[in-house]
Formats: C-alpha cells, sequence, structure tokens
C-alpha cells in the first residue's frame, strides 16, 4: 500500500488496532501504526497531515 491508498489504510488499522479510538489519535502515531502495517510499502517521509486526515476520518467512519 501506498500513502493514497487512504482506504485501504483506514480498514487495515480498524480491523489490526480495535482497541485504538481513531478520535484521540496523534498524527505521528496514526502516522507509526501505518508506517508499521505489513501491506505498507511506501517512503515514510511521504506522509502528511492532509493525508494522515484523510486516513484517520476513514478509520472513524470504519468503527460506525
Amino acid at each position: 500500500m501506498l500513502w493514497t491508498d487512504v482506504t485501504e489504510i483506514a480498514v487495515d488499522l480498524s480491523e489490526k488496532h480495535s482497541d485504538i479510538d481513531p478520535r484521540y489519535i496523534l498524527f505521528t502515531d496514526l502516522r507509526d501504526l501505518v508506517i508499521n502495517l505489513n501491506r505498507f510499502n511506501d517512503d515514510p517521509n511521504k506522509s502528511n497531515e492532509k493525508i494522515l486526515e484523510a486516513i484517520q476520518m476513514l478509520w472513524i467512519e470504519e468503527l460506525d
């Protein structure tokens, strides 16, 4: 997965980290979680606030 695969990332995070409430996660922690996903294969330095916010919002939607 790449940083642009925000929906896939959110689904994987939801499945792997069901104990975390994404409404309260710091972007630095979210970035670390994404980088450590098994299927993630992109440059860790290519993330930005816009991408992380999109992932967070989709992850929140996965909870509903």
